[in-house]
């Protein structure tokens, strides 16, 4: 009896598994630390050996791109059909540092299988989610008898994700035409759960600042001048119980401009999944839920915009007393954002908010760091419905959608490519992202390999046709 497509892909993906993740271990053993400099020639060899590996894979195209910083690799397979759409996969080859006395039960760099589980550095994030993306589209030349995908497929693994992408966008604008996409596939997220596949539709964008505060030009004597000058302790904390008002939401003037709101459907599709608040919140170490009236506690982790405090300071800070008044104090916030919201706007929103909150006496400064836009795409877009249909098939399970709370370098893609962003990954909250014990569910792995083997015929049938 001949084969079905689906049954072809699996028989292939199954006869290459063995090979495919010796492979993958060998990268994992390559701690690509972008945050650490001594790691830096070990960041350069991971993508020598990612370019030359995507060479073996059958990329006509396999380059390491320097920046100023961690290179990344490009790589180019165009697929000879004139009319065929362009896809660019995104995705990282940096790790978060790791260490045996981190907490972890073997070496971070030396890939252990146990349980079905494979435990390294990287595993999830993020190198095991880029890596399928090769063994899937062999299975998809083998399952369809071409010779090159049915999109012109490309691929940009960065190499400084872990550092904040310092260098990501100038890379982006400078490469811009050679990474012209219609669509880009980010493969650096995860789904709900091992038993919930789910298709990610947007992240939230960051901008965050620190403000220091200023009062007299030493610390004085609370006794001989307390309560006759202003305290930047005390306006520090002023300012922080402004940020809100009293249902949770954001106080700052104009915070709120532009937003996208939450659709009618987005947020039925949310209500489905299946949270369970209690265990949520022991996962967040905390008593009690909080956050801005009228939304879920999954709305307003994934599409509703948020000002945090994460850190304050000034004064004495040793043991006992010392009854002063300080000269200086400090705040550091973040902001989520949401589509819609423009950083840039909201480092102006507040600069005007701060400077109105500050007391006569008190001079301060506003240092905002550099910022992550928001990115979304509506659950009607073509491409993400291909993305759907292939992860179904893949799970032959229904496909549910989510949003991200953090934050990514996405947005830039969307932003200088002008195409759509799309979330593949099959990475689950126990996988253990940036701590010890990191590591990926191999069936999930090879889950998101015949996910990739289905998409690029799904994206080729139904991207020109759609609606």
């Amino acid at each position: 009896m001949s084969q079905t497509p689906d049954s072809a892909v699996r028989t292939y993906i199954e006869q290459h598994r063995a090979a495919f993740l010796d492979d993958l271990a060998a990268w994992l053993r390559i701690p690509s630390v972008s945050a650490q400099p001594e790691h830096a020639p070990d960041v350069r060899h991971s993508a020598d050996w990612l370019a030359a590996k995507l060479s073996d894979t059958g990329f006509p195209t396999a380059e390491v791109w320097q920046t100023p910083g961690a290179p990344a690799v490009f790589a180019e397979w165009p697929s000879g059909d004139p009319e065929a759409p362009t896809v660019l996969v995104y995705g990282h080859h940096d790790v978060q540092p790791a260490a045996r006395e981190d907490g972890w039960d073997s070496d971070p760099f030396e890939p252990v299988v146990r349980d079905d589980r494979l435990y390294a550095r990287g595993a999830a994030d993020d190198k095991g989610q880029v890596f399928f993306h090769t063994l899937g589209v062999r299975a998809h030349l083998a399952a369809t008898g071409r010779t090159a995908p049915a999109v012109n497929l490309k691929l940009l693994i960065e190499g400084e994700e872990e550092s904040g992408s310092p260098h990501f966008r100038a890379l982006v604008e400078q490469h811009a035409g050679r990474l012209a996409a219609d669509a880009v596939i980010v493969s650096d997220t995860g789904m709900w759960s091992e038993d919930t596949p789910t298709v990610c539709t947007g992240m939230r964008g960051l901008a965050e600042c620190e403000i220091r505060l200023y009062g007299p030009g030493q610390d004085i004597h609370s006794g001989s001048f307390g309560g006759a000058v202003p305290n930047p302790a005390t306006a520090a904390a002023r300012l922080v119980a402004a940020l809100h008002d009293e249902h949770a939401r954001v106080a700052i003037p104009g915070f709120y401009d532009g937003i996208v709101e939450l659709t009618d459907r987005e947020r039925e599709l949310f209500a489905e999944l299946p949270f369970d608040e209690e265990r949520w919140l022991r996962t967040a170490k905390s008593s009690a839920l909080h956050g801005e009236a009228g939304y879920s506690t999954l709305e307003r982790i994934w599409a509703r915009p948020t000002a945090e405090v994460n850190g304050m300071g000034g004064g004495y800070q040793g043991p006992g007393s010392k009854t002063i008044i300080p000269a200086t104090a400090m705040v550091k916030l973040s902001f989520r954002l949401v589509a819609g919201q423009d950083p840039d706007h909201i480092e102006k929103a507040v600069r005007a908010w701060a400077a109105e909150q500050v007391p006569a006496g008190i001079r301060h400064e506003i240092d905002f760091g550099s910022a992550t836009r928001p990115c979304l795409t509506p659950l009607d877009h073509p491409a993400l419905q291909s993305v759907a249909r292939a992860m179904g098939r893949a799970f032959q399970e229904p496909v549910r959608f989510t949003r991200e709370g953090g934050s990514g370098p996405a947005a830039d893609l969307q932003e200088v490519l002008g195409a759509p962003v799309l979330f593949l990954g099959i990475s689950v909250p126990s996988d253990g992202w940036h701590a010890p014990n990191e590591k990926v569910e191999l069936d999930l792995l090879l889950k998101g390999v015949e996910t990739s083997a289905y998409l690029w015929g799904d994206l080729a049938r139904n991207w020109r046709t759609a609606p």
